[in-house]
């Protein structure tokens, strides 16, 4: 089936309300539609996704592009998520199972299953070998480029800016150009935001993932035009691969 058949008949709640309505609601008059189907809200993937559309949000709010994103969780994620990331709580629908993700064929994640281990403790386990790069394919390599740096990544810290809420005293973006210059995706830039995002969803655990047997679940992006016609559609198949290119997640929409 067309996904955005799928898409169209699928209902869920959105957060802003509470209201359980067609995930393409208020989308019809769009000119290019942009729908999300996120992992858990707890997910990194989800926080940094969000991330990088609140900083295009703008660009793609003036080439008519609107914007729909469905989560794993329940309306308490997605309200500590819209706090959290910026992103509209008009925006985002929550899933309480990854039911619309299996009708997508999207990838579930590792799903080894060792005898006498809880459904829960092979949850976590599968989740543990993806981080380690099992099933998980490119997943160590992005790990890395966060540290390393990436010399075709934007910057991603004004020299004001400040970083907050890690285990570090508050770090301004400025101390990045020690590590590298300016311009471009500094050593260790993404890594602390990744840290951020690590520590907020670590704090918040039980809140962003109300139910754990989704841990290892990837999601999808999908661009349509006004018609429903499928423009664009990238299917995540590991841990930190929500995108074609990570350098410019956003780039199928903006170059």
């Amino acid at each position: 089936m067309n996904p955005y058949t799928i898409l169209n008949q699928t209902q869920c709640q959105r957060v802003s309300d509470g209201v359980i309505l067609p995930l393409l609601s208020g989308c019809e008059s769009a000119t290019r539609q942009l729908v999300l189907v996120w992992p858990q809200l707890g997910d990194f993937d989800s926080l940094e996704y969000a991330w990088w559309l609140q900083r295009e949000a703008k660009k793609l709010q003036g080439e008519g592009i609107v914007i729909r994103a469905v989560g794993i969780g329940n309306r308490d994620s997605g309200k500590r998520f819209c706090n959290y990331t910026g992103f509209p709580g008009d925006w985002l629908f929550v899933s309480p199972n990854a039911q619309l993700h299996q009708q997508l064929n999207l990838y579930p994640g590792l799903s080894l299953k060792l005898p006498g281990l809880s459904i829960s403790l092979n949850t976590y386990l599968n989740l543990l070998l993806m981080c380690a790069g099992i099933g998980s394919p490119g997943t160590l390599a992005e790990v890395f480029r966060g540290y390393w740096g990436d010399s075709q990544a934007p910057q991603l810290l004004d020299d004001e800016e400040v970083v907050r809420g890690i285990p570090l005293p508050p770090i301004k973006g400025s101390f990045f150009r020690l590590a590298g210059g300016k311009g471009f995706q500094r050593p260790f830039e993404l890594a602390t935001l990744r840290l951020r995002n690590m520590t907020e969803v670590l704090s918040h655990w039980n809140t962003y993932v109300p139910n754990g047997a989704y841990l290892t679940q990837r999601g999808g992006t999908f661009l349509f035009d006004s018609q429903g016609k499928l423009l664009y559609e990238y299917r995540d198949c590991g841990l930190l691969g929500f995108a074609q290119n990570m350098s410019r997640p956003l780039s199928f929409l903006l170059d």
